[in-house]
């Protein structure tokens, strides 16, 4: 059953228990991080701070999710050797995990027997899916929401085989 796309930010504070997310391109083209991605590029500095413009908003829904007792978690599936997207993701990760993210990452070549969904999601308290669709470029194309119980058991157990395979981001080194 689709449904209407709401805000992260509603997402989350709908979760009463967990909130799960797989990221698979190796590559995101979203135009919210364009110019914090070529400064990063260009200088090789990363914005951390947790109250800055760009990462505020996030660290606090994220610290008010998980002060609510929901367990959030992230696991990244990347091709090694690693782009220049995931150096420049795996360089802030930081921020997500002092705001209360756990964040783990699966080289591709550990991923190969796992039956994926095709498209990056978050899964809330096993139930509600927010996919995330993207361009071939990486730009953002919509996200759309199923509560499909096949398919969420799907997303549930692959993203439980990725994060038990997955190195934890404190482990993870980009070489």
């Amino acid at each position: 059953m689709t449904q209407s796309v709401p805000s992260f930010a509603d997402l989350l504070d709908s979760a009463e228990r967990t909130a799960v997310h797989l990221e698979m391109r190796d590559a995101y083209g979203v135009a919210g991080e364009a110019d914090d991605f070529e400064h990063w590029r260009r200088t090789g500095e990363r914005d951390t701070d947790p109250t800055s413009p760009y990462w505020g908003p996030w660290v606090e829904l994220i610290r008010r999710t998980v002060s609510r007792g929901v367990v959030v978690r992230r696991a990244r599936i990347v091709s090694e050797p690693v782009s220049d997207y995931i150096r420049y993701e795996h360089a802030a990760t930081e921020v997500n995990v002092q705001a209360g993210e756990q964040v783990r990452w699966l080289p591709r070549r550990r991923a190969s027997d796992i039956a994926l969904p095709g498209n990056d999601f978050w899964l809330i308290d096993g139930q509600l899916i927010r996919w995330n669709h993207f361009t071939g470029a990486g730009a953002s194309g919509g996200g759309e929401m199923s509560s499909d119980p096949a398919t969420a058991k799907l997303c549930a157990d692959a993203f439980e085989t990725v994060w038990d395979r997955a190195i934890p981001h404190e482990h993870y080194e980009i070489s």
